[in-house]
């Protein structure tokens, strides 16, 4: 009995290229489900639509160019994501804007809307900002994302390539290392417990 080349041991036939997703669909379909999502987190940043667009722009032509690297990868997302950090960072830098890691006037912007004591806010606020800068990149994105932008952990794993309970114990570990940086008396929010 002689063995058909074309079947693997299992009687599974062998992936061939022609078997692989087309890298251009899969591209497309990734900058159609993250574009939205990192125009906004760039927005908070660079403060003007204009340069979050470019930024992400940037980011996706570069991806584009490496797509197949990118694809080898062990979490593209978490990967492309990286990608796109540093882009608005570098982008921020080249207009001359203050390092965009964690801009006090995005989440000013948040917290007075609703402020009783605006001028209470604002020192509240500002204390938030320094201790959210002593967290890691990844807790800053994820605290970002889930506060500021209002997405829920399902949202921010798939853009930043991380299941939903790791976004859920991030946020708790984001949380509690804040809570000892600001006392155990503050909340994300600001709001005295």
């Amino acid at each position: 009995m002689t063995k058909n080349p074309s079947r693997a041991p299992s009687g599974v036939p062998p992936v061939t290229a022609a078997d692989r997703p087309d890298p251009d669909l899969s591209f497309t379909a990734f900058h159609q489900m993250n574009r939205a999502s990192y125009v906004r987190y760039a927005e908070t940043y660079l403060r003007h639509r204009q340069d979050a667009e470019e930024a992400v722009d940037s980011t996706f032509e570069q991806l584009l160019r490496t797509w197949d690297q990118v694809l080898l990868t062990e979490n593209p997302a978490a990967y492309a994501w990286t990608i796109m950090r540093n882009k608005v960072i570098d982008h921020g830098r080249a207009r001359n804007r203050r390092p965009p890691l964690i801009d006090d006037a995005a989440f000013d912007t948040v917290a007075l809307r609703d402020a009783v004591d605006p001028i209470g806010q604002i020192t509240e606020s500002l204390a938030l900002f320094r201790a959210l800068r002593q967290l890691t990149d990844r807790q800053q994105d994820v605290m970002v994302m889930t506060y500021l932008q209002g997405m829920n952990a399902t949202e921010v794993g798939t853009v930043l390539g991380m299941s939903s309970a790791t976004v859920r114990s991030t946020v708790r570990h984001s949380l509690r290392r804040l809570r000892e940086i600001l006392g155990p008396d503050r909340t994300m929010e600001g709001q005295q417990r």
